[in-house]
């Protein structure tokens, strides 16, 4: 309303009733009495081609364009008029709604796209990246496979993207007092201890695996980085105190310091870990590479699968790439490819045997499978005589300690199941962690909960 308006006026300039008006937005007075009051009037709309007239808001005296002529009679408004408005401006509201949440979405969207470009553009300038893009050159062994930041935008929120600068300056330029083992060297970035992974090969396939797991019993993943002028990937991981479990069994002083407690707990992490990734993941992922050098042990002697470089994901493969560590190639996976949990069950059997007798899965002098002999010398024969016969073949280092018999027969039991020519005859990982959970109730009468590592690496009971 403007100055000289009231409700007759309005009421006439678009032909409507004034009782209408009053009906709509209340007693006149109250609408004068605010500083620039807007009301309701209801249109006619039951009139075709009816408009209302054009208001001019040039200044504070300015008035209603004079009133067209008359509209052809119609029906009177009254309180019909009213229930006609509030629906039509509910449908309105409605529409409007709906727009302005589209019009949000659509703005979200549109932010999250920006916000991607801008964080693979930042990842491609600290790598020497060009136009966005990681180049592999043929000579990677992936004969010139590239991929680009787009593929791996989804993991820059979850891990973190270090330069090849950080990694070059946290190893001393990869140099030998600084390596692990393998490809593996220890870096220190910001204050933090990495275990960190060179590659020459594409690892879009593993990134995309371990982006997906998440066990206690699984080494964790935390960032990693992409050179594309060399071609390498780098991938960085938690730094685990102790090595790999194999170091430790064939060095005859650390051998001696792992009694058969802290033994069984590790197989039992690492079934608690198989266990995770064969049942609980979906598509399941096979590792396809499991054997003591790639089981981890931290600071409380408490085990972690490493190295999903071999690994797949689905269940029931066929693959004529055959792939692994002899030793713990499974019969059918060597003979047919078939790549099944069932063949990581295989592989487990086979490190239960490295526990039990503190061997290697391949003989050194003669080239022997240590499962092959197991077979020969321990799984034959009388089930009652077993104790007897795993005492003769058990490391020495845990035949100078005290432990239950009864704890290490079972266990070899398990190892027996696990290592069945026939793949659908060998347990699951639950079926397994379950057994072995039995086993280490011979332990009830002991007083050592568990092993704890020194600064030195001597490892005592607690």
């Amino acid at each position: 309303m403007q100055a000289g308006d009231n409700y007759a006026s309005i009421a006439a300039a678009f032909a409507v009733d004034a009782q209408s008006l009053v009906s709509l937005n209340g007693p006149e007075g109250l609408t004068q009495n605010l500083s620039s009051p807007e009301i309701l009037v209801p249109l006619r709309r039951q009139v075709p081609n009816w408009l209302p007239p054009i208001v001019r808001l040039n200044n504070a005296s300015a008035t209603p364009a004079s009133p067209p002529p008359s509209p052809p009679p119609g029906p009177t408004v009254g309180t019909n008029n009213r229930h006609g408005v509030v629906t039509g401006l509910a449908i309105g509201l409605g529409i409007v709604g709906g727009l302005w949440l589209l019009q949000m979405l659509l703005l979200a969207y549109l932010w999250r796209r920006l916000q991607k470009g801008r964080r693979g553009e930042a990842v491609a300038s600290a790598e020497g990246g060009e136009g966005g893009r990681f180049a592999k050159p043929a000579s990677g062994g992936g004969g010139g496979e590239r991929f680009l930041v787009s593929d791996i935008s989804e993991w820059l929120d979850k891990y973190r993207v270090f330069k090849v600068e950080e990694l070059e300056s946290g190893t001393g330029g990869f140099d030998d007092e600084h390596l692990i083992q393998g490809s593996v060297h220890k870096a220190y970035i910001d204050g933090e201890v990495f275990a960190v992974k060179k590659m020459k090969w594409n690892a879009f396939e593993e990134l995309k695996i371990l982006q997906k797991v998440n066990h206690s019993n699984l080494v964790k993943l935390e960032g990693f980085c992409i050179n594309s002028e060399t071609g390498d990937c780098y991938l960085v991981y938690e730094y685990v105190e102790n090595g790999s479990l194999d170091l430790w069994l064939m060095d005859r002083d650390r051998a001696r310091r792992l009694d058969w407690r802290a033994r069984l707990h590790i197989a039992l992490d690492l079934a608690h870990g198989l266990q995770y990734i064969h049942e609980h993941t979906w598509p399941r992922v096979v590792h396809k590479d499991i054997k003591s050098s790639n089981v981890l042990l931290d600071d409380r002697m408490r085990a972690k699968i490493a190295n999903f470089g071999l690994a797949k994901t689905g269940h029931n493969a066929v693959t004529t790439h055959i792939v692994g560590t002899q030793g713990y190639i499974a019969p059918e996976y060597l003979a047919d490819g078939l790549v099944t949990t069932k063949m990581d069950v295989f592989a487990y059997g086979v490190v239960l045997l490295e526990l039990v007798s503190g061997r290697e899965a391949v003989s050194d002098q003669d080239g022997e499978l240590l499962w092959a002999d197991a077979d020969q010398r321990m799984f034959r024969g009388k089930e009652e005589r077993l104790e007897a016969r795993v005492a003769a073949w058990m490391d020495p280092a845990l035949a100078e300690q005290t432990c239950p018999p009864g704890s290490v027969a079972s266990v070899v039991s398990v190892a027996k199941a696990c290592l069945h020519r026939d793949p659908a005859k060998r347990p699951s990982m639950v079926d397994v962690a379950y057994t072995l959970s039995k086993a280490d109730e011979h332990f009830a009468d002991y007083s050592g909960e568990s092993v704890s590592v020194d600064g030195s690496g001597g490892v005592g009971a607690r």
